[in-house]
């Protein structure tokens, strides 16, 4: 999925497969709101007024693009995790034998499918911090672009949120539903109020 072109991913979405979904266009908005972080430190870089930023400004850079690589791995992996749902589902259940084999297949790929979209979430998270700092420090003709990348960080966030929360409906392990339903909840939160404190820096 790496090498398929923008129009060739939005053709996929919008077809009737179920993936890739909203989890891998969640990971896409990550993937983004990176590069556009990105874009805004090396704007910043080299400039003289911005002189005293330039080691942050690289630091930037480089966990920018880490994160935005880490998350173009899970435009794929959550379509790979989905289809493994839907395989367990198929899975034959003529015999008690064959009815808990599936019962387990289904468990177990279920919890995958939550935690692949809760990585996404954390991984998108990560950006704000590289947000705030090119809005408030970088290069003032690029502030949008880095309010931007906060906005699309928010929605990656959340859409993956959604994907996790979705997938708890199928697990029956209450300790781990509980745990992730936490976290969704924790990271949710947290971003909400961090979107918030970086778009205060709009001066629009």
């Amino acid at each position: 999925m790496k090498e398929t072109t923008l129009s060739q991913f939005a053709d996929s979405v919008a077809s009737s497969a179920p993936v890739p979904g909203g989890g891998s266009v969640a990971a896409v908005c990550g993937v983004l709101s990176g590069a556009l972080s990105e874009m805004v430190a090396g704007l910043t870089i080299g400039k003289k007024k911005y002189a005293e930023q330039e080691k942050e400004m690289n630091e930037i850079k480089e966990n920018a693009l880490r994160l935005r690589n880490k998350l173009i791995e899970y435009i794929e992996k959550d379509s790979i995790t989905y289809n493994n749902v839907m395989d367990a589902y198929r899975l034959p259940k003529s015999t008690e034998e064959e009815k808990a084999a599936r019962k387990r297949a289904i468990e177990d790929c279920s919890k995958l499918a939550a935690s692949v979209p809760l990585e996404v979430a954390c991984a998108s998270y990560e950006i704000f911090p590289l947000a705030e700092a090119v809005v408030s420090k970088g290069n003032s003709n690029a502030v949008t672009d880095g309010l931007v990348s906060a906005m699309l960080a928010r929605t990656a966030v959340l859409s993956a949120i959604l994907n996790v929360r979705i997938n708890l409906d199928s697990i029956n392990d209450e300790e781990f539903v509980s745990k992730y339903r936490a976290k969704s909840d924790e990271i949710e939160s947290k971003t909400l109020s961090y979107e918030k404190k970086i778009l205060e820096f709009s001066p629009f």
